[in-house]
């Protein structure tokens, strides 16, 4: 038995018997900085009450050398992950000193080195379960403590936690740091970061309510961090949550943090959140990126009420913060910050997540059975996130707004501090709306999969709305025509469709949505009328989230085999350099390179290809200078031009200065382009190094790393598949380096060789390797192979396999399905 996964028996049983108090962390970083050095000294002192003699602390880490309980000394019982404990009375102090590991795989306590300034950061990341590999702990959400942490770190770094310091003493060349403690939370949701990050400072302000804000980047990045904004939006956002839930932000302080080498967008601990530096531009970024970042704050922010003051008693539940926060994300980005059009990019690019998750055989209801650890890593998903959000817009549809935030007021008066279950939040829903929520929990919370809505003729010219899987919507139906050029909304209709045939009236139009104001959560077809009109006018249609549900659609179809990826390409290269919503278009230009990697049968491929190509060169030639549609073409460009090279020199002009006027080309932008020319045999190691000279910085050195993987030599690439099995020492940044490289191209000439080997390294991997390591790797370098053969002879003979690693496995085979499918419906 794995004994790291904790399996949601033992840990009910665990919780049951054991009740915790408060929990005392002490953790020496002082030699963090010395290179040689991989781990830490960690002591953490658990004072609970037990009902039984025996349990035990979850710890992984390089040792444990001493367990003290209850004042005597105990033997060292640990088996890599669990540290036995025994001769527990009613009231128990258990003190526990290890060492922990430093991490390099964004798990636990993770180490970079600056290359920038030698400097060394550091920052922790639990969810769902690594505050083990920094703490003895009890690892499961539902047994919260007050936790009080004491730092230990060389002095003139900035030491951070939960709370705010309580004391500092500084030595010589060192200072600790004691915490004050926290208000009771769950292990996962605790936090440190130390180094010498730099700080920029604000507060927020409501009354008699006075929360000190931080935001935090590394010294390199700092001149790039766009602080003004980001404090506008956390004050923007606390304004909003704070009358949303009447109930005070209750954390003390509010520090955001920006961390390297992050594998989430961002983690909501309270009081200490943490943030990928993607969202740190380093010269240009688009109104949609910001938009992004600042969804994600609010995102984060919610889950300071959602996930973290009312926690799911067990990770079954992981919608209850999830889904709440990603539907919080864009309901505040849209009433409470500049970024309005919100909605809009959840309708052409969340919800097209959640789509894609859905239609996988390992879909599961938003309220999952989750049997332990590693089907909870997995459960980050499209379903509980995305699908999650999109079921709330509907459920807010249904009760309305008042309802719904009233539900939330009182689920979490009633339940801060604690631990909660779906039927918690559905018997506050239910006291506040006048309507027992227990269908409609059935309908959209408890069962897997998605409509599919549809208009049907009879032959007496009656029209019909007819859904697949029928289950309860309410939904508006718009009516748009032709008008001066334009496509303009003449009428619009709401009603409720529970049977799987409803007759609609005067259902007749130049373009009909069937899920206007995408209120439900379902893929909607389009007419032949209506794909005619879009065909030929989607830029026209005035409404931006109008064309947010055109796109999906069109995008839906064109996954499903009923849309040819040829024609949904041209009807890209004809609307998309029109599109004016920098959101719409920074979801429309990936999806057409998705279908030209995946969708198009070989014989078509390379012709599509170049037209692509040429397509995306000429809108960067007319887009207006300095604009967002430009610098998104110009990405366009170099993601072409890496599978095309007929662009080649213009390529190497831009590189070379001779750029468009207002373009910026930054060092992201510059590898990019870089990378292409490495890929298709039009640059060399020489160009690569050049290039580093230039840009020696972390994310400079991972972007070398990636542009010489992609060398067009089978030689680069065997050596590029070898260091991403066999070298331990790389970082999680540079593990995906290597799998880009490898991948680069899609030079199947190159790799196919490898398709036999990857089938049988995947399990010993599995076993070897974390979680997160080894699910970049058997998702990363999944063969595309032109049958499905080999998984499905792995797939037979491993069906003992740990159930986490088939699901991945199951669903990649699911991805190549789906391709050849369509290319053959295509061909």
């Amino acid at each position: 038995m794995d004994t790291a996964n904790l399996s949601r028996h033992e840990t009910a049983a665990r919780s049951a018997a054991v009740t915790v108090r408060s929990i005392h962390v002490e953790l020496d970083l002082t030699g963090a900085p010395e290179r040689a050095r991989t781990g830490f000294p960690t002591t953490t002192t658990l004072e609970f009450e037990s009902s039984a003699e025996t349990t035990w602390l979850d710890f992984i880490g390089e040792e444990v050398r001493r367990v003290v309980v209850n004042d005597a000394e105990q033997e060292i019982v640990y088996d890599g992950a669990r540290i036995a404990l025994s001769g527990l009375a009613g009231s128990n102090v258990v003190r526990v000193e290890a060492i922990g590991a430093y991490s390099r795989s964004g798990e636990g306590l993770h180490r970079f080195h600056d290359p920038v300034d030698d400097a060394t950061y550091l920052y922790t990341q639990y969810e769902p379960a690594d505050s083990r590999r920094v703490m003895a702990c009890f690892e499961q959400p539902d047994m919260k403590a007050a936790y009080t942490f004491v730092v230990d770190a060389p002095s003139g770094w900035e030491v951070l936690s939960n709370q705010a310091p309580a004391r500092t003493d500084l030595g010589v060349g060192v200072q600790r740091v004691e915490f004050a403690p926290t208000l009771p939370i769950s292990s996962y949701i605790t936090a440190v970061a130390a180094g010498p990050y730099v700080r920029v400072s604000g507060e927020w302000q409501r009354d008699d309510q006075r929360i000190a804000l931080g935001v935090f980047a590394r010294r390199s990045l700092a001149q790039h961090l766009e602080s003004d904004e980001i404090l506008e939006v956390t004050r923007q956002g606390l304004d909003f949550f704070t009358d949303a839930f009447a109930y005070p932000y209750p954390w003390g302080k509010y520090d955001q943090i920006f961390v390297p080498e992050y594998n989430l967008g961002a983690m909501e601990n309270p009081g200490l959140v943490t943030f990928t530096e993607a969202y740190i531009s380093r010269g240009a970024a688009t109104e949609a990126q910001r938009a992004g970042r600042a969804n994600t704050i609010l995102h984060e922010m919610a889950h300071m009420w959602f996930g973290d003051l009312v926690t799911m008693k067990w990770w079954d539940d992981l919608w209850l913060k999830e889904s709440f926060a990603d539907y919080m994300g864009s309901h505040a980005s849209a009433v409470a910050t500049r970024f309005h059009d919100a909605w809009v990019t959840f309708a052409a690019k969340r919800k097209s997540w959640a789509y894609q998750q859905d239609q996988l055989p390992t879909t599961h209801p938003i309220v999952a059975d989750i049997v332990d650890l590693e089907a909870a890593k997995l459960n980050f998903d499209g379903i509980t996130y995305a699908k999650g959000a999109a079921v709330l817009k509907q459920l807010v549809a249904f009760v309305g707004d008042d309802a719904f935030f009233e539900g939330a007021r009182r689920y979490f008066a009633a339940n801060a501090f604690g631990n909660t279950t779906l039927d918690d939040f559905l018997v506050q829903l239910s006291a506040v709306s006048g309507r027992d929520m227990t269908d409609w929990s059935a309908a959209w919370l408890q069962t897997s999969g998605m409509s599919v809505l549809w208009l049907e003729t009879d032959a007496d010219g009656r029209r019909f709305l007819v859904q697949s899987d029928p289950r309860p919507h309410r939904l508006r139906i718009g009516l748009y025509d032709r008008v001066d050029g334009r496509i303009v909304r003449r009428e619009q209709s709401e009603l409720d469709v529970v049977e799987e045939r409803t007759e609609l009236e005067g259902a007749d139009a130049d373009l009909i949505l069937l899920n206007d104001d995408d209120l439900t959560y379902a893929k909607a077809r389009l007419d032949e009328r209506s794909s005619q009109t879009v065909e030929e006018s989607l830029s026209a249609i005035d409404d931006p989230l109008a064309r947010a549900l055109v796109w999906s659609a069109l995008w839906n179809a064109t996954r499903d085999g009923e849309l040819d990826a040829t024609r949904y390409l041209s009807i890209v290269r004809s609307h998309a350099p029109a599109e004016s919503n920098i959101g719409l278009l920074a979801s429309v230009l990936p999806n057409a390179a998705y279908a030209l990697g995946h969708f198009i049968d070989d014989a078509r491929r390379a012709a599509q290809q170049r037209e692509w190509t040429k397509a995306a060169w000429s809108a960067l030639q007319d887009a207006d200078a300095g604009s967002d549609s430009q610098l998104s073409w110009a990405r366009a460009v170099a993601t072409a031009s890496a599978y095309d090279d007929v662009r080649h020199d213009e390529v190497r002009a831009l590189l070379d200065g001779q750029v468009p006027d207002g373009l910026i080309v930054d060092p992201d932008l510059r590898w990019q382009l870089l990378t292409a020319l490495v890929a298709t045999g039009h640059a060399d190691a020489d160009d690569v190094a050049t290039e580093q000279q230039h840009d020696d910085t972390g994310s400079g050195r991972t972007a070398a790393r990636r542009a010489l993987a992609s060398r067009p030599d089978a030689a680069v690439r065997r050596a590029a598949w070898d260091a991403a099995w066999g070298d331990h020492s790389l970082s999680n940044d540079h593990l995906d380096a290597e799998i880009s490289g490898f991948r680069a191209g899609g030079r199947r000439d190159l790799i196919a060789g490898f398709d036999a080997e990857y089938f049988a390294r995947i399990e010993d991997v599995w076993g070897a390797r974390s979680i997160e390591l080894a699910q970049r790797l058997v998702v990363g370098l999944f063969p595309s192979t032109d049958s499905l053969q080999l998984v499905d002879e792995w797939l037979a003979a491993h069906a003992s396999a740990p159930a986490a690693l088939r699901r991945l496995i199951i669903e990649q085979r699911d991805h190549l399905a789906r391709e050849l499918r369509v290319r053959a419906a295509n061909h």
